[in-house]
C-alpha cells in the first residue's frame, strides 16, 4: 500500500494526473494528526496555566510562557513555507513534530516559570510549522476549487480540540497526582503518545510530491523578522503590566520599527529567494486579502478571548465547563465550512463568502451589545452559532483566495505569508482589546457600587455581615469576613479586585459579588462594541477584493506542466 502511496505521488510529479479521493483523505489522516497535536495542546495549556503557575510559584511570570510559545511559532511559520520549498513539505512535516514533542518532554522537567517559558519556546519552534505546513500541503495535492471541502476537515481538528482542550486540562489541573507525577505535567507527557502516532501517521500516509529546488536560505531575512516581531509581541502580551508609554514599551516599538525597516530592505535585496517575497504583495488581491485577514484576526480573537472568560468570572462556570458551553460556536463554524466548502467547490464562488461571514462575525458581536450580567447562557448561545457561522466562512475562504492569487511556486510562502500576518493581528487583537477591558473596569465597577440596584445592596449586606462577626456569629475565617475586611483596609482597590485572583467571586454572599459581576459584564460589552467596529471596517473591504477565477489543477499538477513545457523549449 506505501508503493502505491509512493507513486500516486510521483504521478503528480511528472504531470501524470491528479490524485484520487481515497489518496488524498490518506495524506489528510497524517496531516491532521500532527494539527491536532499542536491545537490540542494550546487549549490544554491555556486552561491549566493558573495550576502550573501555582505549583512553580509564579503567577506573575505566567504572560512569558504564553509570549515565548507565541513569539517562536509566529517567527517560524514564514520561515517553514521557504524551507518546505526548499527540502519538501513532509520532511519539514515530520521535523515540525519532533521538535513540537522534544519540546515537551523538556516541559516536564520545568521546575521555574522561566524554565518552563524556554521549554515552551522550543514546542513553539515546532507548533509554527504544523498549521502551516498541513494548508500548504493541501494546496499541493488538491485543486483550489476542491479545496474548500478538504480544508473543512483540517478546521474540524482545531474545534474539537477547542471543546476538548479544556476538558483534558481541567482534568490533569485538578489532579493533585498521577502516578506519582504532578497532574500539571501530563499535559505535556500526553503529547508523546499522541505525538508517537502522528509521526507513524504521518510517515505511513502522507506521501506528497515535492519537486527539489535549490534556494540560497534568506538568513538576513530571518534574523531581521525576529528583530521586528519579537519587541512587538513583548509589547503586545507586556504592555499592560509596562505600561504602553513606559520606557520599556517605547525602546520595544523603536527596536521593532527598525527590525521590520531592516526587514523590508533584506527581502528587496533577496528578491526571489526571499522568505516573504515583496512581489507578493504587487498582487491587489493577495495584499487586500492579507490586510483582510489581519483585520478579522484582531477582531476575531480580540472578541472571542472575552466569551470564555465571561462564562468563567459571570456565570461561575469552571474551565472544563467553558470548553462544552463554546460549543454551539463550534458548531456554526463547523456547519458554515462544511456547507460553503461544497458550494465553492460546486460553483467556483467563494467572494461571497468573504462578505457574508464578515457581515455575521460583526453581527454576533452586535448581538451581544445588551449583554449583562444576568443574561441567561442560551441568549450567549445564539450570538457564539452567529461568531462561528462567520468564522466558519472566513478562515478557509481568506486562505483560499491567497493562494489562488499567486502561482503555484510560491503557494508555500503565500500559505505561510498569510497565516503570519493573520496570527500577528490576532496577537496584537488580544493585547488590545484585553488592555480595553481591564483599564475599563475599575470605572464600571465604580458605577455599578454608586448605583441604588447594586450599590445599596451591597452596603446592607456588608453591614449585616459585620455585625453577625461582632456578635461572634460568623469566624473571621469566613469568606465573606475576610472579603469585606480586605476592602475596608484598602477602600481604593475595590475596582482593581478583579485584576487578581477573581476566584473570590464564588465563595463570597451573591449579593456581594453582584457589582463586580455588573461592571465586568458592562466593560466586556464595550470590547464587543469595538471588535464589532474593527470587523465593520472587513465588511467594507471585503466588497472590493476582486475573486479570480479559482484554478482547476493543483499545485503540483501546475509545477509538473510548467517543468514538462520548459523541458520542451
Amino acid at each position: 500500500m506505501s508503493k502505491e502511496r509512493k507513486a500516486a505521488a510521483e504521478r503528480v510529479n511528472q504531470g501524470g494526473g491528479a490524485l484520487s479521493h481515497k489518496e488524498i483523505i490518506l495524506i489528510l489522516i497524517g496531516l491532521m494528526s500532527g494539527m491536532f497535536l499542536s491545537a490540542l495542546d494550546q487549549s490544554v495549556v491555556g486552561t491549566a496555566m493558573r495550576t502550573i503557575a501555582d505549583d512553580l510559584q509564579g503567577l506573575e511570570l505566567q504572560a512569558w510562557v504564553t509570549t515565548a510559545y507565541l513569539i517562536t511559532s509566529t517567527i517560524s511559520t514564514p520561515i517553514y513555507g521557504k524551507l518546505g520549498d526548499i527540502f519538501g513539505r513532509r520532511r519539514l512535516f515530520l521535523i515540525a513534530i519532533c521538535i513540537f514533542v522534544f519540546g515537551s518532554i523538556l516541559s516536564v522537567f520545568a521546575s521555574s516559570m522561566y524554565e518552563l517559558a524556554a521549554y515552551r519556546a522550543v514546542q513553539g519552534l515546532g507548533a509554527g510549522g504544523l498549521f502551516a505546513l498541513a494548508i500548504t500541503i493541501l494546496s499541493d495535492i488538491v485543486p483550489p476549487r476542491e479545496r474548500a471541502r478538504y480544508q473543512g476537515f483540517i478546521l474540524a481538528v482545531f474545534a474539537s480540540s477547542s471543546v476538548l482542550g479544556p476538558v483534558v486540562g481541567g482534568l490533569f489541573s485538578g489532579a493533585h497526582e498521577i502516578l506519582f507525577i504532578a497532574g500539571w505535567k501530563w499535559i505535556f507527557l500526553i503529547n508523546i503518545p499522541f505525538g508517537a502516532a502522528a509521526l507513524f501517521l504521518v510517515w505511513r500516509f502522507m506521501h506528497v510530491p515535492h519537486t527539489p529546488v535549490k534556494h540560497r536560505i534568506d538568513w538576513l531575512g530571518a534574523l531581521t523578522i525576529v528583530v521586528g516581531v519579537v519587541p512587538m509581541l513583548l509589547v503586545a502580551e507586556n504592555g499592560r503590566q509596562w505600561g504602553w508609554a513606559s520606557s520599556t514599551s517605547i525602546a520595544m516599538y523603536a527596536l521593532s520599527i527598525v527590525g521590520i525597516v531592516g526587514f523590508i530592505f533584506a527581502e528587496r535585496a533577496a528578491g526571489e529567494e526571499a522568505i516573504l517575497p515583496l512581489k507578493l504583495f504587487q498582487n491587489r488581491t493577495f495584499a487586500l486579502t492579507t490586510v483582510l485577514g489581519v483585520i478579522v484576526g484582531i477582531g476575531m480573537f480580540g472578541g472571542m478571548m472575552t466569551l470564555p472568560m465571561l462564562l468563567q468570572i459571570v456565570n461561575g462556570v469552571t474551565p472544563t465547563q467553558s470548553g462544552f458551553l463554546m460549543l454551539p460556536m463550534v458548531a456554526g463554524m463547523m456547519t458554515a465550512t462544511t456547507v460553503s466548502g461544497q458550494i465553492t467547490s460546486k460553483t467556483g464562488k467563494y467572494k461571497i463568502f468573504m462578505v457574508i461571514g464578515t457581515g455575521m462575525l460583526m453581527l454576533g458581536y452586535i448581538s451581544l451589545f445588551g449583554y449583562h450580567y444576568d443574561t441567561p447562557i442560551w441568549a450567549m448561545s445564539i450570538s457564539m452559532v452567529i461568531i462561528g457561522m462567520g468564522l466558519g466562512q472566513l478562515m478557509q475562504t481568506l486562505t483560499l483566495a491567497a493562494q489562488n492569487a499567486v502561482e503555484a511556486r510560491d503557494i508555500g510562502v503565500a500559505t505561510s505569508s498569510t497565516m503570519f500576518f493573520r496570527q500577528m493581528g490576532g496577537t496584537l487583537g488580544v493585547a488590545v482589546f484585553i488592555s480595553i477591558l481591564f483599564n475599563n473596569l475599575p470605572d464600571r465597577i465604580a458605577d455599578a457600587f454608586k448605583s441604588t440596584a447594586y450599590g445599596d445592596p451591597f452596603k446592607a449586606k456588608v453591614g449585616e455581615i459585620m455585625t453577625q462577626f461582632a456578635q461572634g456569629k460568623l469566624p473571621a475565617t469566613d469568606p465573606n469576613v475576610v472579603f469585606v475586611q480586605s476592602l475596608q483596609a484598602d477602600p481604593a482597590a475595590i475596582g482593581d479586585k478583579l485584576n487578581g485572583d477573581s476566584s473570590f467571586l464564588s465563595t463570597i454572599d451573591p449579593v456581594l459579588a453582584r457589582p463586580f459581576l455588573v461592571g465586568f459584564a458592562e466593560s466586556s460589552v464595550s470590547v464587543f462594541v469595538i471588535a464589532a467596529a474593527v470587523v465593520a471596517v472587513a465588511f467594507v473591504m471585503s466588497f472590493i477584493i476582486k475573486a479570480a477565477p479559482l484554478r482547476n489543477k493543483s499545485a503540483a499538477e501546475e509545477k509538473a506542466d510548467a517543468a514538462v513545457a520548459a523541458a520542451a523549449h
